[in-house]
């Protein structure tokens, strides 16, 4: 490769941002250039030590991060050249499998859905091979008639609860994680973490306002007003993309509500306690009056987000598949999104947390970095051994957090392990000034008697 051609390249990936603000990212696209450059392809162990920082001891083959990030600096580059870079004259690819840089010819693409997406694998198209198009109104009936399976099978499940009890039922239910929720009469909100999508246009049908190509889940546009403000920014994208009053929900929100509805069965005075809201609908005035159970992806938290991670020992990284410890900076990353076979065993990380709202209420977190952790946390919380442990290793405080490592093949969860458990800073996160306020839009929403 002409290396000054290859700089060319490079200069022109980092001044159009297509590495976003992960430093990790950024390190290793620098080392990978500077390997081509010299005409060499570095080994997995090369680039944990020098790219990631790990020491001599780090086993590849029990830790996936060098090729979780492969994968994802493959997908940015991917992004790139079929979208700002679709008229560059060749195009900088990795060889699956391979820990290189090779330059090739370019070659025309079909358009996926932003120019500029972020390559997560949350920020990708949802489209059938055999999809034909259809009207915005399928998709929306489509999407109400989710909702209603998932508010039935709540409401199946608290009928049940109130008719048998089993014993580990019930004393779970009177664990003081859950018994404040149960016992008392303030509401409860059942939050599923929901995303937003939006229609691309067949580009020979614009002038068919419900003629949709496919569907678009873009990681920086979570509502209708997102996309309203991104086509007046880009109006060249106006006839391209349009509302479909569309979300959905992860596989893992139904098993874990299967797990957690039980658990609250409202009492007999007041039936209507418990209700199902998307994050999307979540308000400050719920967050401030009512009782919260937030179920979903961390990436799917909405306000609830920037509100549990103000006081927590962790941060969320870039791509929100990874959890960054402050204390030690060990990060914790999802391996889900590398090219698996059925028969290979990844890792991903289940995050839980309860605290005190405002006015004498509770919130809970149950989060996944993906579906197979969102599973498994669910389940460690709603049995009575694994939630003993996990409250032993938590210690007194009744405001704490943990993180779980869960192993699982094939989308299925073969196995967690409780790897820490510490208490959170609460009066962080109803701090005045925080990044509550923005989460929000008003901290007094929160606040106010």
């Amino acid at each position: 490769m002409n290396p000054e051609l290859l700089q060319a390249h490079a200069d022109r990936i980092r001044t159009a941002q297509v590495l976003g603000r992960s430093e990790l990212m950024q390190r290793l696209f620098d080392f990978l250039v500077g390997c081509s450059l010299a005409g060499r392809a570095p080994k997995e162990i090369e680039i944990a030590i020098d790219v990631f920082e790990k020491d001599a001891r780090f086993e590849v083959t029990r830790d996936a991060m060098v090729r979780v990030y492969m994968h994802k600096l493959r997908r940015k580059l991917e992004e790139y050249y079929a979208g700002p870079g679709r008229d560059e004259s060749g195009r900088l690819t990795i060889p699956r499998g391979e820990y290189r840089l090779v330059f090739e010819e370019h070659v025309a693409a079909a358009p996926v859905a932003l120019a500029d997406a972020p390559a997560d694998s949350l920020a990708e198209e949802i489209q059938s091979p055999r999809a034909q198009p259809a009207t915005a109104r399928s998709y929306t009936w489509a999407y109400a008639a989710a909702i209603a399976i998932i508010a039935l099978l709540a409401a199946n499940l608290v009928v049940w609860t109130r008719d048998s009890t089993p014993n580990e039922l019930r004393a779970v239910r009177n664990h003081p994680i859950w018994q404040q929720m149960v016992n008392d009469d303030q509401p409860i909100y059942i939050v599923l973490g929901d995303y937003y999508i939006f229609g691309e246009l067949d580009a020979q049908s614009e002038t068919n306002p419900e003629s949709v190509r496919r569907l678009v889940r873009e990681f920086n546009i979570n509502s209708r007003n997102d996309l309203d403000q991104l086509l007046k920014e880009r109006p060249e994208l106006d006839h391209r993309y349009m509302d479909l009053a569309l979300n959905y929900l992860p596989v893992s929100s139904a098993n874990a509500l299967y797990n957690i509805v039980p658990l609250l069965a409202p009492n007999k005075k007041n039936p209507n306690q418990v209700q199902v809201v998307l994050a999307s609908d979540l308000t400050p005035a719920m967050i401030r009056s009512s009782h919260i159970v937030y179920i979903g992806l961390v990436s799917g938290m909405g306000i609830l987000r920037d509100i549990a991670f103000a006081g927590s020992q962790f941060r969320i990284g870039d791509t929100y598949d990874e959890l960054i410890d402050r204390k030690t900076n060990q990060i914790y990353v999802s391996q889900s999104s590398i090219s698996i076979n059925d028969n290979t065993r990844y890792r991903d990380y289940g995050y839980f947390a309860t605290f005190g709202g405002p006015n004498n209420n509770r919130i809970v977190i149950l989060a996944g970095t993906r579906d197979v952790a969102l599973m498994h946390t669910a389940e460690a919380v709603s049995h009575m051994n694994s939630l003993s442990a996990l409250v032993a290793k938590a210690g007194a405080d009744e405001n704490f957090e943990a993180l779980y490592a869960v192993d699982a093949i094939d989308r299925m969860n073969l196995d967690g392990q409780l790897l820490l458990a510490d208490k959170l800073n609460t009066a962080e996160i109803w701090a005045s000034g925080t990044s509550v306020a923005a989460a929000s839009n008003s901290t007094n929403a929160l606040l106010a008697p």
